[in-house]
């Protein structure tokens, strides 16, 4: 007799686009590549605070940070066939409401930042291990996980609040791109090991207080330990090491590279069919510029 698999179970299949929203190349994101049946869409609302050494771009030429952001971020996914293989769309678009202080070139500022972010576009295939399935195929793998092997492309454009005036803004006024390849190893049918290597690449931001501004890649590693308690029931310890993202203003190479690592944990829990809750926690461990911050968020998903 076939399977049935309930719709909470449907939503819970596939989070990437519940990442962090304050930096791309610092999320923690447990079962980015864990795939769920063709045709399943997914719609989630996060809300996420933090506070301390954070700006939406950690990069930018400020010392002394002291944030308290409020993020909101609404995302939509959908599983796909391609070639045969599982792969998910996602499209995600953020808002925040923060305030910071810091210190510019030994003069202190402060600046309430108000409005749309960047908007992400992302699109992941699994190449091994995952092939395009239906209900009955996914619920098959949740009881005999294989391997799954997948890679990724992130594509975030410039199409948040900015004003070339600031140092400080939500939007980057600048592309950037975000290949990444992931694997899932099974420990156990409820026991997941993840890992994940992308490399976040810049383009120049021609119109910085009258300068050009340029960063280097940044390359970032993250690892999830994941058990499963019941269908769409799910607990992760998560953990990143990202290094990179020297920049220049001007031609004049700042010393701000990046060399930090952050740890966290993520607990799902499902709801009424088709829904879910999602909390979120994470701080600084290694904070040699930036990423001296805790951050928490609470995500509802829906999937139908």
């Amino acid at each position: 007799m076939a399977t049935t698999l309930q719709p909470p179970a449907l939503c819970l299949g596939a989070l990437l686009t519940l990442a962090p929203i304050t930096a791309g190349t610092q999320e923690l994101v447990p079962r980015a590549f864990w795939p769920s049946p063709v045709g399943t869409n997914v719609l989630s609302l996060s809300y996420q605070h933090s506070r301390g050494d954070i700006i939406v771009d950690q990069s930018l030429p400020v010392t002394g940070v002291d944030s308290s952001i409020d993020y909101f971020q609404l995302s939509y996914q959908r599983t796909l066939d391609i070639v045969g293989r599982t792969a998910n769309f996602s499209l995600i678009q953020f808002a925040s409401d923060g305030n910071t202080s810091a210190t510019v070139e030994d003069e202190p500022v402060t600046r309430r930042t108000v409005g749309i972010g960047d908007t992400t576009v992302r699109l992941a295939i699994n190449l091994l291990g995952a092939p395009a399935m239906d209900r009955e195929g996914f619920a098959a793998l949740r009881v005999d996980p294989k391997p799954i092997v997948g890679a990724s492309l992130s594509v975030t454009a410039p199409t948040g609040v900015y004003d070339s005036d600031r140092i400080i803004n939500i939007g980057a006024n600048r592309w950037s791109v975000k290949p990444g390849v992931g694997v899932i190893y099974p420990l156990t049918p409820s026991w997941l090991l993840e890992g994940e290597l992308s490399v976040a690449f810049f383009e120049d931001n021609d119109n910085f207080v009258g300068e050009i501004r340029e960063q280097e890649p940044v390359a970032n590693a993250q690892f999830h330990l994941i058990k499963r308690f019941s269908r769409g029931f799910w607990v992760a310890l998560d953990a990143n090491y990202y290094v990179g993202g020297r920049t220049r203003v001007g031609g004049s190479k700042n010393q701000d590279l990046q060399r930090n690592s952050r740890f966290g944990a993520t607990f799902v829990y499902p709801l009424a069919p088709g829904n879910a809750l999602r909390f979120g926690a994470s701080t600084g461990t290694v904070t040699e510029t930036g990423g001296d911050y805790d951050l928490f968020s609470l995500s509802w998903i829906h999937a139908f």
